[in-house]
């Protein structure tokens, strides 16, 4: 863990700080991006004692029991104040995710997936501000924490304002959902051996780029012996790489005791 707080050095610093205004300015100025006039339509659509579209329901499980998991770990794992915080909100992110994302999928509309959306933006976050708080600077994370929160609803919250307006607009969302994916690797490049949790970033990054991979590919992959969905795969993969870290902190509580 990296419970250093010195001033980021200048051309890293700088670089990042680049990238983050050029995706904020190339987000002000295309034009916006509209949700798919078909996003509520999934292909595995079967039901089971009443409940719709059961498979992307129950595939959300997992999510809750990492979250769940991953809060407990954090009564015992050996991590500064700020990295524990950060944490915090991921996991209870993760946790959140499956009970808004079940919710959506047994009545999805552009209401139910305001909470699914939500709890993720959490999640983005979350993990976000715990790179910076590792391989970075404590502090910086700190200051961070609450500010790319209130960004992260309101992106969300403005999306839906958009889409009662009758003209749905995905670019913030977008930009806190996909900017974590350009950025997290970046600073595991430029700050590589600040933090042992390089291995597992590296993990759940690959694996949520697999996740978002299979979302695609939801009819295809539901096409060979009609037994899941891409979505549904999306979801236990993104859920398996939300354990990651559960397991990670589990070594490192271990690793104090022995």
């Amino acid at each position: 863990m990296n419970s250093r707080s010195p001033g980021i050095p200048s051309w890293r610093g700088l670089l990042l700080l680049s990238i983050c205004l050029t995706a904020v300015v190339v987000a002000a100025f295309v034009a916006p991006i509209a949700q798919d006039s078909s996003y509520h339509s999934f292909t595995d659509q079967r039901g089971w004692t009443g409940i719709a579209n059961i498979a992307n329901v129950l595939s959300n499980t997992p999510f809750l029991l990492a979250g769940i998991a991953g809060l407990c770990a954090l009564r015992t794992a050996p991590l500064t104040a700020v990295s524990r915080r950060c944490l915090v909100v991921f996991f209870c992110g993760i946790g959140l995710t499956a009970v808004g994302s079940a919710g959506y999928h047994w009545r999805p509309d552009n209401a139910s997936l305001l909470w699914d959306r939500l709890p993720m933006t959490l999640a983005f976050v979350g993990l976000t501000a715990l790179v910076i708080s590792e391989y970075l600077s404590s502090k910086l994370a700190s200051r961070l924490l609450w500010p790319m929160l209130c960004a992260g609803m309101l992106s969300v919250a403005y999306w839906l304002w958009t889409e009662t307006r009758g003209s749905g607009d995905l670019r913030w969302y977008l930009l806190v959902q996909f900017l974590p994916l350009l950025i997290i690797p970046l600073i595991l490049w430029l700050y590589r051996g600040r933090s042992d949790w390089t291995p597992t970033l590296i993990g759940m990054l690959i694996l949520y780029v697999l996740a978002k991979s299979c979302e695609l590919l939801d009819s295809e992959i539901y096409a060979y012996g009609n037994i899941i969905s891409g979505h549904s795969v999306k979801h236990l993969i993104a859920a398996g790489a939300s354990w990651l870290p559960v397991q990670f902190l589990h070594r490192k509580t271990s690793a104090i005791k022995h």
